[in-house]
């Protein structure tokens, strides 16, 4: 899958400040999922049953980042995890947010995670690229 050319859908910023366009799961399958905010088409189970976006669903919210008790718990576990496994920090993605809108935060996205090679999708859980499947790193923040 090529990085699209125009803007990254905010359909594509999970509750919990993941970037679902550069999940592996979205980028590279022939069936990819549609982002965590879309319907339950092509998600692993691990997302349909996702306990973080039912609790912001459920406060009536979008994203985490809009809650007064953000970040709780379950999203500090988390995002533990994803620094600790892949070098990403979901709590930063969703202040980023908070502070810059989401617009500027995937534009952001698009330029780190768009393989240098073959303009295709660098995964964020294996960073490997969509298209070429070279090991790509993901390109340094501004």
């Amino acid at each position: 899958m090529k990085m699209p050319d125009g803007g990254i859908a905010p359909l594509m910023f999970a509750s919990c400040g993941m970037n679902c366009m550069v999940c592996y799961k979205h980028c590279c399958h022939k069936r990819p999922c549609a982002g965590c905010l879309a319907g339950g088409e092509g998600k692993p189970e691990h997302c349909r049953k996702c306990r973080i976006r039912d609790c912001a669903a459920g406060r009536g919210l979008t994203y985490c980042h809009e809650c007064p008790d953000f970040p709780c718990r379950q999203v500090k576990a988390l995002d533990r995890s994803y620094r600790t496994r892949y070098g990403a920090s979901l709590i930063e993605n969703s202040l980023c947010v908070r502070q810059d809108g989401l617009e500027a935060f995937m534009e952001r996205q698009k330029k780190r995670y768009t393989c240098p090679a073959c303009g295709g999708i660098v995964s964020l859980h294996d960073s490997e690229c969509s298209e070429c499947r070279l090991g790509a790193e993901p390109a340094q923040e501004e």
